[in-house]
């Protein structure tokens, strides 16, 4: 039997729980914000304009997720450009296109804004992870540097 697409939606209010167990699963270090805190900026990034959170869905629940922000652009014509970021699979469901359809949309949706590239950065050295970006249709072909705030 085929299984049906995968759904793809925007993140909506419910969906800030299912948000932080992914996220968890993504950096299991990171810091823990208050309660009241990461409720008031979650509020900020669902009406933040460019920026949308898409969550692909097993049935009703969120498993996996991608965030967007395009970002408007004085070169090349005006066109905004992308960036994704926050990319992370529920572990028990890895390997099934869960990932790859909410990158795959999140690029979709750039192109969509008018963007004329899409990017993201990985600090992953697995391979595995670096076909996953190739698969989704991505090219290693830049050098990348950041600097983080000690």
């Amino acid at each position: 039997m085929l299984k049906p697409p995968i759904r793809i939606r925007p993140a909506k209010d419910s969906d800030l729980e299912s948000l932080l167990s992914l996220y968890s699963a993504l950096n299991s270090d990171d810091d823990l914000l208050q309660a009241d805190l990461v409720r008031e900026k979650y509020a900020a990034i669902l009406t933040h304009p460019g920026l949308t959170i898409f969550m692909a869905l097993d049935e009703d629940v969120p498993v996996a997720t991608a965030s967007l922000v395009v970002i408007p652009n004085l070169t090349r014509g005006g066109r905004p450009y992308a960036l994704i970021e926050n990319v992370v699979s529920a572990p028990s469901h890895r390997g099934q296109g869960f990932g790859k359809a909410a990158v795959c949309h999140a690029i979709q949706a750039a192109w969509e804004a008018g963007c004329y590239k899409a990017m993201l950065l990985t600090g992953r050295q697995d391979p595995a992870i670096h076909q996953f970006y190739e698969a989704c249709g991505f090219v290693q072909n830049k050098t990348g540097f950041q600097v983080r705030r000690g």
